[in-house]
């Protein structure tokens, strides 16, 4: 008996604690309910996670606190780069470190709600999971096009009736020959090449790049041949997936996602002030994927945190299923054009090219600001920074906390 026992003295000692793969997975409570554990109890070196605290708070990003004084000297000189979406000041850098789930560090002002920019992607390419997985969308392959039908916008005051005698007033997504070809996974991935104007932003008109004559007449690429990051396209996903719902997206993510994992009821998802159709004789404001003019989703890092802590566990919060698994290993395949891009906005560190210090396996949901929610499941790591610069910076905060980890 005592040389049985020796011999799986070892594996006892890990589950007494030496790991964590022998526990139970936690999940925090609702709202404030998070439990907190030292760096040392969660197996970091404390003096390292207070250098990497440090080094975000002194790499903060330059521009303007002030967001809408900040997009009009950036995407406001595009053309029609006005913005129609709410914009907000925002906060201090700071940041949420989750290990094993529990909160181990946090800086700045973590309960704070503020823009978040292109990580609104990763809310909207969830919704469009759920109806997925509820079958409401049978395939991803499939063409959108038949999966709508014609959109009334509310109309805007002011214009002479008489200059739109015979002009359509729907708006008809996909009625071209290019766009009717155009898949789920192809909007999803941000390879559909999507031609048109909503919401008063022309497709072209979002970053153009090239020679100006040649914006509004060029070829058109084949649905998943190129890569463009373009708000126009994300924000005819959010449209075609709230027809699809024929519900307010806000509702759908509330429901299905954002109460499920117990989020806090400050979050908000905004659209356009144009942005408004009625839809089964409701006025209804389709949102935007990103705050490129303005809107998107405005949430605290503790709420970022907690949908990172979600996409961890590949879409299970506790014994609920939120995302399903076969819809996370989509949004984790790399999109053959860009191979660094899964669904949108989960970005993947291929070839370790984003982020040298990571594992290849972590992944990022990413936008401007800096805002990032880093997911690193080897080592059971959740980052989130805001306000942080990009690049070298944001590879050196990594960096330096998995060096924190023992």
């Amino acid at each position: 008996m005592i040389n049985r026992f020796s011999a799986f003295l070892p594996v006892c000692l890990i589950c007494l604690g030496v790991s964590a793969l022998c526990q139970p997975t936690y999940f925090p409570g609702p709202d404030a309910d998070w439990e907190k554990r030292t760096p040392e109890q969660a197996g970091m070196d404390g003096a390292k996670v207070q250098e990497a605290i440090r080094f975000a708070i002194e790499n903060e990003n330059p521009a303007p606190r002030n967001l809408e004084v900040a997009h009009y000297q950036t995407f406001g000189r595009e053309p029609f780069g006005d913005g129609v979406g709410p914009f907000k000041e925002r906060g201090e850098p700071t940041g949420v470190i989750l290990r094993h789930g529990y909160i181990v560090a946090e800086w700045g002002e973590p309960l704070r709600v503020d823009m978040t920019f292109s990580v609104s992607k990763s809310f909207l390419s969830s919704t469009v999971g759920v109806a997925y997985d509820k079958g409401l969308i049978r395939n991803i392959a499939d063409p959108v096009g038949p999966y709508m039908a014609p959109i009334v916008p509310v109309s805007q005051p002011g214009g002479d009736k008489a200059d739109f005698m015979g002009k359509s007033k729907l708006i008809d997504l996909f009625a071209t020959e290019h766009n009717r070809k155009i898949t789920w996974d192809d909007l999803l991935r941000q390879v559909s090449d999507w031609e048109g104007t909503l919401w008063g932003k022309p497709d072209w008109a979002d970053r153009p790049s090239g020679e100006p004559s040649t914006w509004m007449t060029r070829d058109r690429h084949e649905p998943g041949a190129v890569y463009e990051y373009n708000d126009t396209r994300v924000n005819v996903l959010a449209l075609a997936a709230m027809n699809v719902w024929r519900r307010p997206l806000p509702q759908v993510l509330k429901e299905f996602v954002m109460d499920p994992i117990d989020a806090s009821p400050t979050w908000r998802w905004y659209g356009y002030e144009n942005s408004w159709v009625v839809l089964d004789g409701q006025p209804m404001q389709a949102v935007s994927g990103g705050g490129h003019w303005g809107g998107g989703m405005f949430i605290s890092a503790r709420d970022q945190a907690r949908f990172g802590y979600l996409t961890l566990n590949r879409g299970k919060w506790k014994d609920r299923q939120i995302l399903s698994e076969a819809w996370v290993k989509m949004a984790l395949t790399p999109t053959p054009a860009k191979t660094d891009y899964g669904f949108m906005n989960w970005f993947l560190n291929t070839g370790k090219e984003m982020l040298p210090s990571a594992p290849e396996t972590a992944f990022m949901h990413i936008g401007a600001g800096n805002n990032i929610i880093y997911v690193d499941p080897e080592h059971d790591l959740v980052v989130v920074a805001r306000w942080i610069k990009g690049g070298p910076a944001l590879d050196g905060l990594i960096g330096r906390v998995l060096g924190a980890v023992r």
